[in-house]
């Protein structure tokens, strides 16, 4: 499945980035408090801090800012997963990757809650492109469970490491989902550590 083109009749592309970064912004905060159906492209535009015709030069539709918005939290964690010092077969390297990827979540958790409640809206192409790029983040932690058991670092099943692969991409995201209930709790360093050290417990214990 390809990356989706969202149609842009501007052609310079730093502006591109600038203005659709703006609007992915605003459309996050509106469509964490109205829902995506009940928010408007007007409102997104306002929110955005420019006119609703100027929004039209960067996107054709609201589904357009909605798959931005997912594009966005894929983007981001593939650039701060790969830029990770490489520490192959390492459960250091493993805490490392799992460190940076509930930070991001942190970064981004209106993003992310976002995402998983709106993306049901979103045109069957771009949800199949999005739903894609889930399984690529879970391939990414697949990976690396792979090489620390390869390594012997890690005693795990070639069956457990997709459920544990999986485990530990929800974890995270449960950050974004609950952080209403779990700030009163924990901080983003507490919820990694026990939320890590329970997951090498059942490997490694």
């Amino acid at each position: 499945m390809n990356k989706r083109e969202v149609k842009s009749s501007v052609k310079d592309e730093s502006l591109i980035e600038k203005r659709r970064e703006q609007m992915i912004r605003g459309a996050v905060k509106l469509f964490k408090e109205k829902g995506f159906h009940r928010a408007t492209t007007r409102e997104i535009a306002k929110e955005a801090g420019f006119s609703i015709g100027t929004l039209y030069e960067y996107i054709r539709t609201k589904e357009d800012v909605l798959y931005l918005v997912c594009d966005s939290i894929y983007n981001e964690v593939h650039d701060r997963l790969s830029a990770l010092p490489t520490q192959e077969g390492t459960v250091d390297g493993l805490r490392v990757a799992i460190n940076q990827y509930y930070h991001l979540i942190d970064d981004m958790s209106d993003e992310f809650l976002v995402m998983y409640q709106e993306s049901k809206s979103l045109p069957k192409d771009a949800l199949q492109y999005v739903l894609k790029k889930e399984m690529e983040m879970v391939a990414l932690f697949e990976n690396l469970l792979e090489m620390c058991a390869k390594s012997g670092e890690l005693r795990i099943s070639e069956e457990e490491v997709g459920i544990a692969a999986h485990h530990i991409v929800v974890q995270g995201q449960m950050w974004a989902f609950r952080r209403w209930a779990l700030h009163r709790s924990y901080t983003i360093e507490t919820y990694i550590r026990v939320q890590t050290d329970q997951l090498f417990k059942g490997l490694i214990g």
